[in-house]
């Protein structure tokens, strides 16, 4: 896992503000049913030229209720 240089200001999938965002080019899982913190991660595809790439976008409890998303 890696953490990106230069992180947008907002999520580019949901635009809501994120707690943090991470960088994977291999397998995950996500489980968020029981998560204190987290209530949605985006997923966004990248190509950083070597290899594609899964930036996470964290997104708390607080931030996935201000944007919009019926379900948060």
């Amino acid at each position: 896992m890696d953490v990106p240089d230069d992180p947008p200001r907002v999520c580019p999938v949901c635009t809501a503000a994120y707690d943090s965002v991470s960088v994977h080019e291999s397998g995950v899982m996500v489980n968020l049913l029981d998560n204190e913190r987290y209530r949605r991660v985006c997923f966004e595809p990248v190509d950083d030229g070597d290899a594609s790439r899964l930036r996470f976008y964290h997104h708390t409890h607080e931030q996935a209720r201000t944007a919009d998303d019926p379900h948060g």
